[in-house]
């Protein structure tokens, strides 16, 4: 493979080494190797159809190209950085194998499309494995919120008690956030799958090249309009980018409160050993590193984002040399975010719930006393009156330390005489999930409702 620049015929002198070095992006964007053959096979058949190669340089480029994808997978692929980039080294190899042909390949398009194109037939492979991620991360989540569907423990705001729900109901929340997360990201692959092929540096080419069936040829939905426009646009990385930061903040919350319920104070859940570490002094622990290493990368993966968004706000069109900056960014956003899922998706089939101590914890912080409220109110009273009837009734409580449902009927009596029998019916914790029976309330109906509902969605 020659290291002579393909762009060289301006130059006098060669590139400063250290020039060379800092310039490149080989290292990293090799990854787009099957990317930038496929687009170089779809542009070569579309030149021959065009008339712009003859059909024996057609078969020869695609027979070299085919030739360089099998040396790079078989790791004997020789990448060098005085070529810069993937482009200019899958070229060069191309033109050492076949010959003048090779060198007939760059006609009609420029680096500044390749690579855009590139970048989105990758992105558009990763957002279908990423979707497929989150969908069995959302499996997952039905599994459990079915085996689930009655186990009660306390619902929090503020991170303090406030309403007895199933767990159940508390995992198809998650599930809920995730069917958002993979609605965005089949919404972003809309705009990444245009294609800017055709558009050359900027202004498009005087070759007649037909964009549409090379649009065709590599299944883009077309081709995009403004070939400034097209060199110059990353609002597709950006977009993906802010999906997969959302995402990342889902599955950090989710986190936390793993943290949370497996710790010793909470002890709702227990997670597989497989998922912890132990500590390299206290015996006894068992950390939740993966949760916790999840919540970090979130702080990564919003990095990227801001990282491209400043990337792009001060560049005048078209092209410019500060988007080599995009690809890193990206690529360690796709690699980071298929991670956390991946790992997220093993994790939740392992974990086991503490019915216990759950319910204990439900059992505290008066989670039933809006119940009682809104017994009274079906009892004739106005919603604030009995706001300050039932507050009355969880100072008394306090006092005493106990739960409401732990007096007598006649002490409940002194804060109304509205207060029957029937009122122990509600200050259950089965009593007050089952009482939430509509859609999206934690009733354990309503939750294997839910269930049924979002399987059919999901298939």
């Amino acid at each position: 493979m020659s290291d002579k620049k393909l762009w060289s015929g301006r130059f006098n002198e060669p590139t400063d080494a250290f020039v060379e070095a800092f310039t490149a992006s080989v290292e990293f964007d090799q990854r787009l190797y099957k990317y930038d053959i496929q687009g170089s096979i779809a542009h070569a058949k579309m030149l021959c159809q065009q008339g712009i190669l003859t059909a024996a340089e057609r078969d020869a480029i695609v027979s070299g190209l085919e030739q360089i994808t099998e040396t790079i997978e078989q790791g004997s692929f020789q990448w060098s950085v005085e070529l810069e980039d993937v482009h200019m080294n899958v070229e060069s190899a191309l033109t050492t194998a076949i010959g003048d042909a090779g060198k007939k390949l760059h006609t009609g398009r420029s680096r500044n499309d390749q690579v855009a194109t590139d970048i989105r037939l990758y992105m558009r492979d990763e957002i279908e494995i990423i979707r497929s991620e989150i969908k069995r991360l959302q499996l997952a989540l039905l599994d459990l919120a079915e085996r689930e569907a009655e186990t009660i423990l306390p619902g929090f705001t503020h991170l303090q008690t406030a309403q007895p729900i199933t767990f159940g109901h508390h995992m198809m929340a998650w599930f809920e956030m995730l069917q958002r997360d993979r609605e965005r990201l089949a919404d972003c692959n809309k705009r990444v799958n245009i294609m800017p092929l055709g558009a050359a540096a900027l202004a498009g080419t005087t070759y007649p090249i037909d964009r549409h069936y090379t649009a065709e040829l590599l299944g883009f939905d077309r081709p995009s309009e403004n070939s400034l426009d097209s060199v110059s646009d990353r609002d597709f990385a950006i977009e993906f980018s802010a999906a997969a930061a959302l995402i990342m903040m889902h599955l950090s919350r989710f986190s936390e409160e793993l943290i949370i319920w497996s710790s010793a104070q909470f002890g709702f859940v227990e997670l597989s050993d497989s998922f912890c570490t132990g500590s390299s002094i206290m015996p006894q622990k068992k950390n939740p590193d993966v949760p916790e290493l999840i919540r970090g990368k979130s702080g990564r993966i919003f990095g990227h984002l801001m990282a491209l968004l400043t990337l792009m706000k001060g560049q005048p069109l078209a092209y410019n040399k500060d988007n080599q900056e995009d690809k890193e960014p990206l690529f360690d956003t796709v690699d980071n975010l298929k991670g956390s899922l991946k790992v997220f998706a093993d994790m939740i089939p392992a974990i086991s719930c503490r019915h216990d101590a759950m319910r204990s914890a439900a059992m505290q912080g008066f989670a039933t006393a809006t119940d009682l409220a809104d017994y009274l109110v079906r009892k004739g009273l106005p919603f604030r009156d009995a706001h300050e009837v039932v507050g009355t009734a969880v100072a008394k409580c306090v006092e005493k330390g106990c739960d409401l449902a732990d007096l007598e009927l006649a002490e409940l009596q002194e804060f109304s005489d509205s207060i029957e029998q029937d009122v122990f019916d509600y200050l259950t914790l089965e009593g007050s999930v089952a009482a939430r029976d509509h859609i999206g309330g934690t009733a354990p109906n309503q939750v294997r409702a839910a269930i049924a509902r979002a399987r059919s969605t999901l298939n």
